[in-house]
């Protein structure tokens, strides 16, 4: 009998887990594979969102999340949290994705045990370490280290060349947000209960163009939301507009967003949404304007526009593509961008149907076979 892999996948963020629950599906249907999950719940409420429709139960749940936590003691805690469990679990290989606190502490933990690490959406490299912020250099340490690179792009695995990576461990595999996207459009059309919790929003915008919102990046704190804020109310002046905005539960933009919107009749500021209603909204808005990086992957598998209010993306080639657009955090710019979309049809139209860069939905099963492959040539 052939023996079962341990493979440990360390997460511990929403969007880490709406892109790591497609791999672990695949790595469980896989008998050459025992996947063991361990969260950090570097985000709780929103993380656990999605571990419930996904139906993933965590082997390991660290519960580190605290009120107003500075980096450092993130990452000290997270080193110390997730070392026990491997050595507890004395696992074959580390999985982890992108570049959050904890998937970077977890490749350094599988380092100091020289655990190979295996990593998830490799090679995205914006050029600036202060941008986005401090998420660029965790996708650097963990590229020093890492064994195998899936490069969700050709570009990311030219990155990831250019820093001398070897070529032989960079396999380009399509971002799985495509794949955990279709599946949770297909559980959506099966069960539209899932996302009736917009039913009242939407039929209270039903005659006006949806923007969907969405901020919370830690480079925009201060002046930048101030304008983004700006830049909404603004946007929902106009009587053909509605804007639909989760507010992400960081005190830091709570206070702002609620100070400039809170009770215009165009604005619904909301909690934020779970995974299904997430996708709901992409499906309803006419354009995306947000700060994230996964929304700049996500509305173009759908057909909508992207506007990115930062100054530079780790993601270019949906740039590239014409998908998205980087518009900054300056309240005009943002304003005129939108209303262009908005008021001209043939620019709106290039970016709806531009074509998607990201993946084709498979992404997580050529993961699992790439790393078949490498047990069996270790073997």
């Amino acid at each position: 009998m052939t023996r079962q892999h341990k493979i440990l996948v360390v997460f511990g963020t929403r969007p880490e887990a709406i892109k790591l629950f497609p791999v672990i599906a695949a790595l469980r249907a896989d008998p050459r594979f025992h996947p063991v999950v361990c969260v950090s719940a570097q985000h709780r409420g929103m993380l656990d969102q999605v571990l419930e429709i996904a139906g993933i139960v965590p082997d390991y749940d660290l519960d580190l999340m605290k009120p107003d936590q500075t980096l450092d003691g993130l990452t000290s805690a997270l080193l110390n949290e997730v070392g026990r469990v491997m050595d507890t679990e004395h696992p074959d290989r580390v999985m982890v994705q992108g570049d959050t606190a904890t998937a970077m502490v977890g490749a350094l933990a599988a380092y100091y045990r020289k655990i190979p690490v295996d990593h998830v959406e490799a090679g995205l490299r914006s050029g600036d370490i202060y941008q986005p912020w401090p998420e660029e250099v965790n996708r650097k340490i963990i590229g020093a280290m890492a064994s195998l690179h899936f490069a969700p792009t050709q570009t990311a695995a030219e990155a990831l060349t250019r820093e001398n990576v070897d070529p032989g461990r960079i396999h380009v595999t399509g971002n799985t947000v495509i794949d955990a996207l279709h599946w949770v459009t297909a559980r959506i059309a099966e069960n539209p209960a899932l996302v009736s919790g917009l039913a009242d929003l939407e039929a209270r915008f039903a005659n006006k163009r949806i923007i969907g919102v969405t901020s919370h990046r830690r480079e925009n704190f201060g002046d930048g939301l101030e304008h983004i804020a700006e830049a909404v109310r603004q946007i929902a002046a106009r009587e053909d507009v509605a804007v639909i905005f989760p507010v992400h539960p960081n005190p830091n933009v709570r206070k702002v967003m609620n100070k400039a919107l809170a009770g215009l009749d165009n604005v619904a500021l909301i909690e934020p949404l779970d995974y299904p209603h997430f996708s709901r909204l992409l499906a309803i808005c006419d354009i995306m304007l947000t700060d994230s990086g996964g929304v700049q992957e996500e509305a173009p598998a759908l057909g909508k526009p992207v506007l990115v209010m930062r100054e530079t993306t780790e993601r270019p080639e949906g740039v590239e593509a014409g998908t998205a657009k980087l518009v900054g955090t300056e309240t005009a710019r943002i304003v005129t961008e939108i209303f262009t979309l908005l008021d001209d049809k043939a620019a709106y139209e290039a970016m709806a149907q531009a074509h998607n860069p990201f993946g084709d939905g498979h992404s997580a099963r050529r993961i699992v076979e790439l790393l078949a492959h490498e047990i069996g040539s270790e073997a």
